[in-house]
């Protein structure tokens, strides 16, 4: 009776439920009934309304030999489900979707490692399913947790612990391509889920730089490889989500980055800091690069007061960032980038003359360590610089140079951002050094189609600036820059090292016609390249290097803008900086001044090959020939060697040891060369920063010379020389103090028009016009008779005055006359 009650309870029970119950074995060896399976397949897809109870029906059979540790009857169901969410893709799966997924939580959720497999596959499966419609309800708020819980898994049992983690990152890798390719489903960019998937992701990366510590990108690993490496699989996901992220949610992606490598102290040593965001900047759209790295200027200023090591990987980590995204776009952050490292550059010198002032205060031992790490933020900030603007296009590295020589520190600007008064002298000399440096490699490879777009004067002034010439480094910086700058032709490698050069066409110079915009240059600006040449091999603290670097100047200029005129103004230069050496009114060392005669040799002896004059060749010659048998030491090839006898004195007299002007002009005006300038000695410019320069005035040791050319008159060649004297110096400084007087009186009279009555303007302006009426009705009634004797117009030199015979037109007005 009870089996006949059983069948005909059977046989009520709805068709799905026996459909379902038939897909069971009674040994669950035995795998699922295929046979029925097809049966409730056909049956789910003839009626689909009926998906949701199949669904709630395996849901509830699971649970319960979940509950019962009757695995072999879950891994049956799971499977059945499976291939019922593969065959249906009607709008009805939805509600057979959310039983799914709630027996996928199921399986999660135990603490049995096939299971949390089981339910994963399953997942991924699901993942992989297009949906027709997207679903508005559904969140996976749960799956984001668990899977990223699972990623972190610490089994005893290595194998396991490697399976359960695989697991993880494989449902973090379906819940990104489920989320990501619905689009009304945004969620999962959100940062609380965000922060929970990416540190998941690089904790597992992690794992492979603790065991190889690779350089460089990874080899194409296997198939096999990437499902059973962690860390592959993990980087996998990694890049596909970073490349799914969009404008909105790029910042999301990115800062859980920075909080993982912070609570890791991974910026030091920042081998994976580097690596990650290689990864990143390669994953990501090309036109989002920008987002990134102001994220990391956004991290270092929240990191500054940490310490210099830890900066210094944030830094590195920038210049990675910086040269994958100059290759590309790079949006607005160009300045962002150059302000925010000079900040840190300032920052980073505060931090090392701190140190240095309390080691001295306190006599510590330790400040050495902390000022060597400070150097290397000060470098990573330079190499980030440098690099970042030498990968712009020529047209933005224009305005990046001019950038940077804007926040140089230089004597007489106003407006610096690094204010030079806060740091002092040391602090100043630092920044201006580590600048140029930056500069300099900004400048590298630069190729300008014009001199003067290379060397404007607000990029020209700055640079050849006396504040520059402080010391000898910061002079070998700039002389380099102009290297960068003038080379236009690659010929400096073929000039390096200041030497005699025997045959200046073995070095097989490249060089164009001088155009019409070079020629206007150097009359523009010419003076100011001789005068910084001059000025520099003046200085004592002059050493090898800086005569090397003033030789390849001095020829580059040759080569790239010289004409016939600048060849006799680079002449009159060489024998103006020989007379240095010769008369010593700067009282320099006996090294210093045989290397400035050895620099003078080495460079006319260039220059004569390169006019290719031979009288002019032959006087260079034969003075070279000379001094190599009587006075070696003027010759490159002897003054700098290591040991190199100096002589106690230079004899004046002795004439065939130097070039002579007269020799010269006379080998040249043979030539077509017009010579009459070299008769007149080169003399340096006064700037007005001369006065205001902490170093010696050239005006102390330069007396001007005034050149009086005479008119149509046969009257003899008056020349005379006006001396600097006190009064002289006093009248030159007085008149910016009445330049001030003018512009406070300009003030004053603005500030009367627009506050003062009407009335008493309108008094004031009828009272001037009254007494102008008058001064014109007296200049009208003049007479202008001729002069009773010949008379001339007065030309006054240096106190004198001296007339020729121009006519002179005399008024009755007294006190006005006209020449």
């Amino acid at each position: 009776l009870s089996a006949g009650v059983c069948c005909c309870c059977a046989a009520l029970r709805p068709r799905y439920k026996r459909l379902v119950d038939n897909i069971f074995p009674e040994d669950p060896k035995d795998g699922l009934v295929k046979a029925d399976m097809e049966k409730l397949t056909f049956y789910a897809v003839s009626a689909p309304e009926k998906l949701d109870r199949i669904g709630a029906y395996l849901a509830e059979r699971l649970s319960r030999d979940v509950f019962r540790h009757r695995y072999g009857y879950v891994l049956i169901a799971m499977e059945a489900l499976d291939q019922l969410l593969m065959a249906c893709h009607s709008q009805s799966i939805k509600p057979f979707v959310e039983s799914f997924l709630h027996m996928v939580a199921k399986l999660l959720e135990s603490g049995e490692p096939k299971l949390q497999v089981l339910g994963t596959n399953s997942f991924v499966k699901f993942a992989n399913i297009e949906e027709d419609t997207p679903s508005y309800h559904r969140r996976y708020d749960f799956f984001v947790s668990r899977f990223s819980a699972m990623c972190h898994s610490c089994d005893p049992d290595p194998e396991i612990q490697n399976e359960i983690r695989i697991a993880g990152i494989r449902g973090i890798q379906g819940v990104v391509r489920k989320a990501v390719n619905d689009e009304l489903r945004a969620t999962i960019w959100e940062p609380q889920h965000m922060d929970k998937i990416v540190p998941s992701l690089l904790f597992n990366m992690q794992k492979i730089e603790d065991i190889d510590s690779r350089i460089g990108p990874p080899s194409s690993p296997t198939a096999g490889v990437k499902e059973e490496n962690p860390s592959v699989l993990a980087e996998n996901c990694f890049r596909e989500l970073l490349g799914r992220a969009t404008y909105g949610n790029m910042n999301n992606a990115v800062r859980p980055v920075f909080a993982h490598l912070d609570h890791h102290k991974l910026w030091d040593p920042n081998e994976f800091a580097v690596s990650c965001f290689k990864i990143i900047m390669y994953s990501i759209q090309a036109q989002y690069s920008h987002h990134v790295i102001q994220e990391i200027l956004g991290h270092l200023d929240v990191r500054k007061r940490d310490s210099a090591r830890v900066r210094a990987g944030i830094i590195q980590v920038l210049l990675e960032a910086v040269a994958i995204a100059a290759k590309g776009s790079i949006g607005p952050t160009v300045l962002e980038v150059f302000n925010t490292l000079l900040k840190h550059l300032r920052v980073s010198v505060d931090f090392e003359l701190g140190d240095r002032r309390s080691s001295a205060e306190s006599a510590t031992l330790s400040t050495s360590s902390k000022e060597s790490d400070e150097r290397i933020v000060q470098n990573a900030i330079i190499q980030t610089i440098g690099f970042f603007g030498s990968n712009l296009p020529d047209y933005q590295r224009s305005e990046i140079m001019m950038f940077i020589m804007s926040k140089v520190p230089v004597l007489g600007t106003t407006s610096l951002s690094l204010d030079p008064s806060h740091i002092g002298d040391l602090g100043t000399r630092r920044i201006q050094i580590m600048l140029l440096r930056s500069l300099l490699m900004v400048t590298s490879g630069y190729k300008a189609t014009t001199i003067s777009n290379a060397l404007p004067a607000a990029f020209l002034d700055p640079l050849l600036s006396p504040s520059l010439m402080e010391d000898s480094e910061l002079r070998q910086l700039v002389l380099e820059i102009l290297h960068n700058l003038i080379d236009r032709h690659d010929n400096r490698a073929k000039l390096r090292g200041i030497r005699i050069i025997p045959d200046v066409s073995d070095l097989k110079i490249k060089r164009d016609k001088i155009s019409r915009q070079d020629v206007s240059f150097m009359k523009k600006h010419g003076q100011q390249l001789y005068r910084h040449i001059y000025l520099g091999c003046k200085e004592e603290d002059n050493v090898q290097k800086n005569f090397e670097l003033l030789f390849t100047s001095l020829a580059l200029t040759t080569i790239e803008l010289a004409n016939e005129e600048v060849v006799i103004d680079l002449i009159r230069l060489a024998i103006a900086l020989q007379d240095i050496a010769i008369i010593n009114e700067d009282n320099l060392p006996m090294f210093n001044r045989c290397g400035v005669m050895a620099l003078v040799a080495a460079y006319l002896n260039f220059l004569s090959q390169m006019i290719a004059v031979p009288a002019f060749c032959q006087h260079v010659s034969k003075v070279i020939e000379t001094r190599s048998v009587e006075a070696a030491y003027f010759l490159p090839e002897t003054i700098f060697k290591d040991k190199c006898n100096l002589p106690k004195s230079l004899e004046k007299d002795e004439k065939d040891l130097f070039f002579l002007t007269n020799k010269i002009a006379e080998s040249l005006g043979g030539s077509g060369y017009s010579v009459e300038r070299l008769s007149v000695p080169y003399v340096p410019q006064v700037t007005d920063e001369d006065r205001l320069s902490r170093r010696k005035s050239i005006v102390d040791t330069v007396s001007l010379q005034v050149d009086i050319l005479s008119g149509n008159s046969t009257e003899d060649k008056v020349d005379n020389t006006e001396e600097i004297t006190f009064e002289a110096l006093k009248k030159a400084i007085d008149n910016n103090g009445l330049e001030e007087q003018e512009k406070e009186k300009r003030r004053l009279v603005i500030e009367k028009f627009q506050k003062a009555p009407f009335e008493e303007i309108a008094a004031q302006c009828e009272t001037k016009a009254n007494l102008l009426h008058d001064r014109l009705a007296q200049i009208l009634e003049l007479t202008i008779r001729p002069p009773p004797s010949p008379s001339g117009t007065m030309t006054i030199t240096a106190g004198h005055a001296h007339y020729h015979s121009v006519p002179v037109y005399e008024m009755k007005f007294p006190d006005l006359c006209v020449y």
